[in-house]
């Protein structure tokens, strides 16, 4: 499916269908800002000045300052590369675990399927950010146990759709036939039920990544990811929001570059599942 799939169905269908193409543009730029954000930062994000903190935006300080009188563009520009950061770590991480649980369970079925997927029913069981929240709170509070907080809880739905996908996939005729040849159960899981997984993977990956960045902001807003000083997008709001009747931009700021990110993910996942999905090219 996957490879049916060119650069030039991938362009014309971004330029058909404008709500993705807007999507693409928002990633395509925070990724852009990931990558030289610090670059163009006219300040240190650490650097305090409390003689003129929270001072609104000017052309000193474009979205202003926050109440240690750091500059808030500045700071955005460098929480850009740690949400982007985070996120594909984690994207990797539980997609690429989620994914295998998901097609060892639909292939061998039986008492591995219903071991595997009681398991994700385990899981699921739980709010995810509360699950995130008690696994960062034992495990400590800083960046690299964000991430294996909120990739603890956020394999189970790669592992669903995998395992639907592997249900499907090994009755083909051609598993079967390769499986008469005496091909292993390895080489028909890789060579065969993978790639038929890779489609709905991709597109929940796409639209999780605004998830994700969602959850790693709300356990820094409540204390439990990221910490001060760290300009992060969540914690830049938590900070902000005491002075937020008199100083708006030290938490509007950080919001709108979340809520873009977001909205960005949402759009352009929304594309990746129409150039995927043979059912909805064929529209």
């Amino acid at each position: 499916m996957l490879g049916s799939i060119t650069w030039r169905d991938f362009s014309k269908h971004m330029v058909r269908n404008r709500l993705s193409l807007v999507g693409l543009v928002l990633i395509a730029l925070l990724f852009l800002f990931a990558a030289i954000g610090p670059l163009l930062a006219p300040y240190s994000p650490y650097a305090t000045d409390p003689v003129n903190k929270l001072e609104g935006p000017s052309g000193i300080h474009l979205f202003g300052t926050d109440n240690l009188g750091r500059d808030i563009l500045s700071r955005i520009l460098f929480g850009a590369r740690i949400s982007v950061t985070i996120a594909t770590i984690v994207l990797i991480v539980s997609g690429g675990v989620g994914t295998a649980v998901g097609i060892v369970s639909g292939y061998f079925g039986g008492k591995v399927d219903s071991l595997l997927m009681r398991i994700t029913d385990l899981f699921l069981a739980f709010p995810r950010l509360i699950l995130a929240m008690a696994i960062a709170a034992a495990l400590g509070r800083n960046l690299q146990n964000v991430v294996l907080a909120v990739a603890f809880t956020s394999w189970t739905i790669f592992a669903r759709l995998a395992r639907g996908q592997a249900l499907a996939v090994k009755q083909e005729v051609y598993v079967e036939a390769a499986r008469a040849t005496g091909a292993s159960n390895l080489r028909i899981l890789f060579v065969h039920v993978l790639p038929m997984c890779l489609s709905p993977v991709i597109i929940q990956g796409t639209i999780a990544m605004g998830g994700i960045i969602l959850t790693v902001a709300g356990l820094g807003f409540i204390g439990f990811g990221a910490q001060p000083p760290t300009p992060e997008w969540g914690v830049m709001v938590s900070d902000g929001r005491n002075y937020l009747p008199n100083a708006w931009w030290a938490c509007v700021f950080p919001g709108v570059a979340i809520m873009f990110t977001v909205l960005g993910f949402n759009l352009l996942g929304d594309g990746v599942r129409d150039i995927l999905d043979p059912r909805m090219r064929s529209r």
